[in-house]
């Protein structure tokens, strides 16, 4: 298959990129700010968009920018490019904070490509790779986290992830790719041996029926064990 993916230089795109390429019947394609242009105008069995933004709190800060990077860059995709499929990377912010800009942005994005067999594939909270931020991040720092201690948190690695998704282009809808049994917060931190200040609001990422082959979200203990704490 020829497949596209935007935002191969991202933390997602970038673990998927190497994910699709290590089957030898796929020719991938990393799209990136540099190369956008000349790749659009080729045909496509699958175009992947890892390229809409990840931080919920610069999407706080700057809606309007948020709902560019977001919603009409998803809209330019759909109708600029050639291809056969849509997958579309989400999260699960698209359901659980529909009261924040982040959330709201990606569901209306997902609005636009759920049609035929595309796929939308939301996310849950993500460690492993070359992670950079996020709330794991700030908890191995010892800094302070904006949200509340008791939010559960559907964790799964970046790398089982790419490679559930590299396996299954051929699934169609939205599926939730989380952890199976969230975890809080405040387990994570005690677990880091942290004295970790919470301050925000709820923030539960349970999904009621994850899928067999899926990671437990405990899991991410073990990652956070190896690291240099």
């Amino acid at each position: 298959m020829k497949i596209a993916v935007i935002g191969a230089n991202g933390y997602v795109g970038s673990v998927l990129y190497k994910a699709l390429s290590l089957d030898a019947k796929n020719s991938v394609t990393a799209v990136t700010r540099e190369n956008y242009e000349k790749m659009e105008g080729d045909d496509y069995d699958i175009v992947i968009n890892c390229a809409m933004p990840s931080g919920r709190f610069w999407a706080k800060n700057n809606p309007e920018k948020d709902y560019v990077e977001t919603v009409k860059k998803t809209a330019k995709l759909l109708s600029d490019w050639k291809f056969k499929k849509f997958v579309q990377i989400s999260t699960v912010s698209a359901r659980c904070q529909l009261d924040t800009v982040y959330g709201k942005n990606k569901a209306e994005a997902e609005k636009l490509c759920n049609f035929g067999t595309n796929l939308i594939v939301r996310l849950g909270a993500l460690y492993g790779g070359n992670m950079e931020k996020g709330v794991l991040v700030d908890m191995l720092a010892g800094k302070k986290v904006y949200v509340d201690g008791e939010s559960r948190y559907s964790f799964i690695s970046v790398e089982v992830a790419a490679a559930w998704i590299a396996s299954h282009l051929d699934r169609s809808g939205i599926v939730e790719l989380v952890g199976k049994n969230a975890i809080r917060l405040k387990d994570v931190a005690t677990h880091l041996g942290k004295d970790i200040e919470f301050e925000g609001e709820l923030n539960h990422q349970d999904i009621e029926s994850a899928e067999d082959d899926f990671p437990e979200a405990s899991d991410v203990l073990g990652f956070l064990g190896s690291q240099n704490i």
